[in-house]
């Protein structure tokens, strides 16, 4: 049958959000539990001691930053009630995950021995194919990737077998049910659902230092934060939450990574795991910083009854900035990672990932060569519609940001798109 896609939209109502009836219900529930809900670390913190019944949180240096984070919610970013209870939820996640972690170091300490295997990890901005190149690279069947609701929740409460992820699965189902009902457009953007391959972005959480806050909020003091502190701590709790997840869920056991958090680590990414091979993907970044925003201010409705797309234009276009800014000054950190380019690769998108194994001394078999088709002729790109994309929608002029992100273009060959 043939693959019609949905017509491309505009969508107008980014500072003036238009909500369905079952979202304007879902919204006015959770709008009530705001009082009861403050963005605070000691309420967070005891909140998901309550959930699981324990109390070390391990090493300290998650209060910092938490800390941070939290005034930063408060003061800066200007959130609403509903935006409260969204934010609430997703750091006692993180915490709820950080606490059954440590319980299971207690009981089984060889999971520190746990070998991660040569992983291979994407470093690109959102928008640059990274998600499309992470879903193609996670259908083969000898590598291991974090499905979405692992990610959410890495380690299973107690009495669910960790080998059996349907529980997990369906509450993950349930939970981007909701987001469907909130942001029905999202999926034209970033399409997910539970068993797709997910960022460890969501595992840096529990160590409260992740760029995924930020994408959530305006929050510069806690961007401050994140990148004027060393991140080694961060990283080294994200490699022992992933040999956690081994040990429980044996599977393949070379990991394909990925997460925007890491152009701004690549000192770090050596240091923790030296024998990653790291893929850094390009593209425009006008190309880049229009569809971003669009997206982030639509997200925006998660936490801002009304938000400012200009705002947030002005603190992305700033924020992309940085990320690219460090990644150009630290690449040769990584000699042998590999560049790709986002027009060459959704040129023939098997053709490239076969250029990557190569790099990285995988074999690419007829095996995986079958699976990455198979979830390409099962997943066509667009298949919810499109979405148009401006940059005046956020105060932002493109000749000025292609003359301020220059020397990120040079850098790297860009080609500039329309």
């Amino acid at each position: 049958m043939a693959f019609h896609r949905p017509p491309s939209i505009r969508l107008d109502d980014l500072a003036d959000p238009r909500h369905s009836e079952p979202a304007a219900a879902l919204r006015a529930e959770m709008a009530a539990l705001a009082p009861a809900m403050p963005l605070v670390p000691e309420w967070l913190m005891a909140g998901a001691v309550q959930q699981t019944g324990l109390e070390d949180f391990g090493d300290d240096r998650f209060r910092e930053p938490l800390g941070v984070l939290c005034q930063a919610l408060r003061e800066e970013a200007e959130v609403s009630d509903v935006g409260t209870v969204n934010l609430a939820v997703q750091i006692q996640q993180a915490l709820v995950a950080r606490l059954r972690l440590e319980d299971l170091l207690k009981r089984h300490p060889e999971i520190r021995d746990v070998e991660l295997r040569r992983p291979i990890i994407i470093a690109g901005l959102p928008r640059t194919g990274t998600t499309h190149l992470h879903n193609l690279m996670s259908a083969d069947p000898a590598l291991r990737f974090l499905p979405y609701w692992e990610s959410l929740e890495p380690i299973p409460p107690p009495g669910e077998d960790p080998r059996d992820p349907a529980p997990r699965i369906e509450r993950t189902a349930a939970a981007l049910g909701a987001v469907d009902v909130l942001m029905p457009h999202f999926k034209r953007m970033h399409d997910m659902w539970p068993e797709h391959a997910h960022e460890e972005i969501q595992l840096l959480n529990s160590a409260c230092a992740s760029l995924f806050f930020e994408t959530q909020a305006i929050v510069p003091a806690y961007r401050d934060w994140l990148r004027g502190t060393d991140q080694t701590p961060a990283y080294e709790y994200l490699r022992t939450m992933l040999q956690a997840i081994q040990w429980l869920r044996p599977a393949g056991e070379r990991w394909v990574l990925k997460s925007p958090g890491h152009l701004e680590q690549f000192a770090v990414l050596r240091r923790v795991f030296p024998d990653a091979f790291v893929v850094v993907t390009h593209r425009d970044p006008v190309a880049v910083t229009r569809s971003m925003c669009t997206m982030l201010a639509y997200a925006a409705r998660m936490s801002c009854d009304r938000p400012d797309p200009v705002r947030i234009g002005r603190y992305w276009a700033q924020r992309l900035e940085l990320m690219l800014g460090s990644a150009a000054a630290e690449r040769d950190l990584l000699p042998d990672a590999m560049d790709v380019h986002f027009n060459e690769f959704m040129a023939d998108d098997l053709a490239m990932v076969e250029r990557i194994y190569a790099r990285a001394g995988q074999p690419y078999t007829p095996e995986a060569r079958k699976a990455q088709a198979a979830f390409l002729a099962d997943h066509p790109r667009g298949k919810h519609g499109g979405v148009r994309y401006g940059l005046a929608d956020f105060g932002l002029d493109p000749a000025e940001r292609a003359q301020v992100l220059a020397p990120y273009i040079e850098r790297f060959n860009v080609e500039p798109e329309d």
